[in-house]
């Protein structure tokens, strides 16, 4: 057996027993934690798509198509979570969870998106590793939008991006260079030496006596991509897509033309992954590096997804390749982003957190099992205050919490009332649905409100819900029919709403407390231009 792989296996088992001596309580910063390096790739709007969730669920629908090998890579040779879920299915809400451990609602002013300032009374996780000896870079988006930029990631003192986050925008970038006559294969090696370059960067910073985090934050699957840029850019054919679109998309060219261009710019995210992991094995570096991939919530701009409680709004990949751990593991336990921080802050030896909602999955890594790893993690706790649309002008935005289980999907809206996604008027000249994000598909939805095929599409992601949303995930696993009200499935809604009420009771959530509008006052609700 190689040395380097007998020593990794030694760390886990030191890991193994560090895990059950240490209590809560008494957290043990000890020198037998693993301390391995951590490469953590957080991409904005990823969703849950990878040809590897092909590979492990019923209906590899849309995952069918991508080609993804850097990813599968990781999955292959890690573990794959079928079951992880941000905590909000915003972008600031869900990092700021992620960078906590906390729910997002226990994140002060940064359980919102627009009006957001981070809390300096809230601790972080890449503090914590640095105060544990760990040399910290980012690159591109870490915590925004919100005021201070990144600031759980010390803004940008810690940031590697001479090759800027613009330019990492995978089809805007190539597209633009073709268009000025540079080729393909050019345009594209430029973006990813690139991201090579930042993260050599930071590891020519690296000591040979320091372990270190480095945390790549692409946005490129953020909603910034160049239509028709799939076929051109990466050889995906639209209409591959056609049969294998969720029940929640309507299964027309405009829109799967739209899915296949995100698509796209997930597959640019894999060859990210791939430099990243190709410069780690040129240093020999990558059997002694944590990977963790990820990202804060799915789709932009597509129904079911982004700024909703449905799987397609807050399920995320988490995909984790430890050194010299068990290979090609799918593990069914449910994950909360939030559970990452416990986690790395457990590998490098640190204490927990103060105010930290989350657990470690530290003992799942560890395991060579499959499936259920810890019979406790059969649910999670999901929400949202608002996405984009700003509270003012009487115009409150649409507050949810959600409790997702294996088999059902309960979903609580505390104002049936608003709109779920925002005025169709908008706010002061501000687009309609503004918590929706705009693009080709919102534009189409939009257009084809009132066609007798398609209407019911419309008004089931823009228009008024109910109070109360409850889907049997596997026997509808789009989410469409919603069995609240039906009289055979009472008793497993009230036994799926009063868990959910439990749980965040527990946690302390303010929307149960008082009268429940804490999100709804000062500061929360302050415009922008106060910030």
């Amino acid at each position: 057996m190689p040395h380097r792989i007998l020593s990794a296996r030694v760390a886990l088992l030191l890991a193994a027993l560090t895990v059950v001596a240490c209590s809560p309580e008494q957290p043990d910063a000890s020198a037998d934690a693993p301390r391995w390096n951590i490469l953590f790739v957080f991409a904005d709007d990823w969703g849950r798509y990878a040809g590897a969730y092909a590979d492990i669920d019923a209906r590899p629908g849309i995952n069918a198509i991508l080609h993804t090998p850097n990813i599968d890579r990781v999955a292959r040779e890690g573990t794959v979570f079928r079951h992880a879920f941000a905590s909000a299915p915003s972008c600031t809400p869900s990092r700021s969870a992620l960078m906590s451990g906390r729910h997002f609602f226990n994140t002060g002013h940064g359980a919102i998106l627009v009006t957001a300032v981070w809390d300096g009374s809230v601790p972080s996780y890449p503090f914590a590793l640095r105060e544990a000896g760990y040399r910290i870079g980012k690159s591109y988006k870490i915590w925004r939008p919100g005021h201070p930029a990144d600031a759980p990631f010390g803004g940008q003192d810690y940031a590697y991006q001479e090759f800027s986050e613009r330019n990492a925008k995978f089809s805007r970038y190539v597209s633009g260079r073709m268009k000025e006559g540079i080729g393909l294969a050019e345009a594209s090696a430029e973006v990813l030496d690139g991201v090579r370059r930042n993260f050599a960067d930071f590891l020519d910073d690296v000591g040979d006596d320091e372990s270190w985090h480095y945390l790549f934050g692409p946005s490129n699957t953020h909603r910034t991509w160049i239509e028709g840029s799939a076929q051109a850019l990466w050889n995906i054919d639209p209409s591959e897509l056609q049969g294998r679109m969720p029940a929640y998309l309507p299964d027309v060219a405009d829109i799967r033309q739209d899915v296949a261009d995100y698509l796209g710019e997930v597959q640019a995210l894999d060859a990210y992954v791939g430099v990243l992991i190709d410069e780690l094995e040129a240093r020999g570096q990558l059997d002694r590096t944590l990977i963790v991939l990820s990202g804060d919530h799915g789709m932009p701009g597509f129904p079911h997804g982004k700024a909703t409680l449905y799987d397609g709004g807050t399920g995320v990949a988490l995909i984790v390749r430890v050194p010299g751990g068990t290979p090609g593991r799918i593990v069914d336990d449910f994950v909360s982003l939030a559970d990452i921080a416990p986690t790395l802050l457990e590998i490098v030896g640190a204490p927990p957190l103060d105010g930290a909602d989350g657990r470690s999955i530290l003992p799942h890594l560890l395991s060579s099992d499959s499936g259920q790893i810890d019979a406790d993690r059969s649910w999670v706790v999901t929400g949202r205050e608002r996405h984009y649309v700003e509270a003012r002008d009487g115009l409150l935005p649409y507050p949810q919490r959600a409790l997702r289980t294996d088999q059902y999907l309960y979903i609580r809206n505390y104002a049936p009332d608003r709109w779920p996604m925002g005025s169709p008027e908008g706010v002061d000249g501000g687009p309609p649905f503004a918590d929706f994000d705009g693009g080709p598909t919102k534009t189409w939805l939009i257009e084809h409100a009132q066609d007798t095929a398609w209407k019911g599409f419309f008004h089931r992601e823009l228009m008024h819900r109910p109070a109360e949303e409850l889907y049997d995930v596997n026997e509808d696993p789009d989410q469409i029919v919603n069995l609240a009200g039906d009289p055979a499935y009472e008793s497993i809604r009230e036994t799926l709403s009063t868990r959910l009420f439990e749980a965040l009771e527990a946690a302390g959530d303010p929307r149960l407390q008082g009268d429940g509008l804490h999100f709804e006052r000062p500061p929360f609700t302050d415009p922008v231009t106060t910030r």
